[in-house]
């Protein structure tokens, strides 16, 4: 424990990693907590710049993992609601401001990269073992029986709602500490050490079967069972990995298909999802937004409508259709790609793309499965969610890509606990 909270440094650089730490740990949490802590770390980094390294804020990597919000910053430009822009472009301040921290710290973000993120995982684990708890404590108080934990009471965001996180944007962060202790779970060390990580693994593990995230589940699969055998394991080793995560996976299909709100969940919401637009129906299915959404990127293929333009146009859209429950609750595309091509058109999707390409290419030439992982995530979950219209979402992709990027390099020997 003392390797994760007691570094061997200068103070500077002590007070930065802290910074670092107390950030990660404060993600599953409101996010004024997030927003304080980035505050004192900028303030921390210019304080203690050093000229030499301003020269290199001058570099293609910085401008990549900021493109995103120059891109917001352009569609604002001809937005006719420059209001709702201005919004969307300070939500997404944390885009711009993480490479440049990043880039100016003094600290090692390399050497301490797996010390960091063993606190994050840590931390969603306990975050994870609370909502249990809560859940628990919630059923006791009413007397109901042990079940309910596994109805709709206790599933997706009714689970969340006690940190006040919309359940795909945790389960994002648990996804991610779910593949660091599988990958330290691989790495040699102590049993003692490796039976806690597995317990901890099969908690979050638990934690994301509750939070319901068909698209995190997805991406899982393939960094799981695709990323780290063929990146960490090889001969009979990787096999017994992949035949493992096969039965699980397979295990896991079949325990959800026994259950009435799991099956009705993961199965039926996703057959509801990507059917038409039905009468007499409370909600209003992903695809029928989806198609609303195309009709108005053909009307400005090539530069879209403007930055902070999605909501009220899609309003107007949905109004007509008689989608009236996506009208009443004023719903985005429920798709970062659409939401692109509305807002900045194909050269704003284009340039989102090339930015995504840049990630994968850099986690696939240094195999880091980390890495990799948390850019499957971030392409998954795009297809079914505005991840960068949401604090905690631009606060995951802005923080970790950035993070990963000048972290560079495979990574070191998992931290122990």
């Amino acid at each position: 424990m003392k390797k994760l909270f007691f570094i061997d440094d200068s103070l500077t650089n002590k007070i930065s990693y802290y910074h670092l730490l107390f950030l990660l740990a404060s993600l599953p949490f409101d996010f004024f907590y997030s927003h304080l802590i980035i505050i004192s770390f900028a303030v921390h980094t210019l304080l203690h710049v050093k000229k030499e390294r301003l020269k290199m804020l001058l570099h293609t990597r910085t401008l990549v993992l900021q493109s995103v919000f120059f891109v917001t910053l352009l569609g604002m430009l001809y937005s006719a609601n420059k209001n709702e822009a201005g919004v969307e472009l300070g939500r997404q301040l944390v885009i711009v401001l993480m490479p440049v921290l990043f880039c100016l710290t003094t600290l090692n973000l390399e050497k301490y990269r797996d010390r960091l993120l063993m606190v994050f995982a840590l931390c969603c684990t306990l975050t994870v073992a609370f909502l249990y708890l809560d859940a628990l404590r919630v059923i006791r108080f009413y007397r109901y029986p042990l079940n309910t934990l596994w109805s709709p009471l206790f599933t997706n965001h009714n689970f969340s709602d006690p940190i006040g996180m919309h359940a795909t944007f945790f389960a994002l962060q648990v996804g991610l500490a779910l593949v660091y202790l599988l990958y330290t779970l691989i790495k040699p060390g102590k049993a003692v050490y490796k039976l806690f990580y597995a317990a901890c693994c099969m908690l979050l593990f638990a934690g994301l079967i509750q939070l319901s995230s068909k698209s995190v589940l997805a991406a899982l699969l393939i960094a799981v069972s695709i990323a780290i055998p063929f990146f960490m394991l090889s001969g009979k080793r990787r096999v017994m990995f992949i035949s493992a995560c096969l039965v699980i996976a397979g295990t896991s299909v079949w325990a959800i298909s026994k259950s009435a709100t799991f099956r009705e969940r993961y199965f039926t919401d996703l057959e509801k999802d990507l059917s038409q637009a039905q009468k007499n129906e409370s909600t209003d299915p992903r695809l029928a937004r989806w198609e609303t959404a195309v009709g108005l990127i053909a009307q400005s293929p090539v530069i879209g409508h403007g930055s902070g333009s999605e909501i009220a146009l899609l309003k107007d859209a949905y109004f007509n259709k008689k989608l009236y429950s996506a009208y009443l609750n004023g719903l985005n595309a429920h798709d970062e790609y659409l939401s692109f091509l509305l807002k900045t058109g194909i050269v704003g999707l284009l340039i989102y793309l090339a930015t995504l390409a840049y990630g994968f290419n850099n986690s696939i030439r240094s195999k880091d499965v980390i890495f990799f992982s948390f850019m499957l995530l971030v392409a998954t979950v795009g297809i079914s969610e505005n991840l960068l219209d949401v604090d905690k979402g631009t606060l995951f992709y802005g923080f970790f890509f950035s993070f990963f990027a000048y972290a560079k390099g495979r990574p070191l020997n998992a931290i122990t606990i």
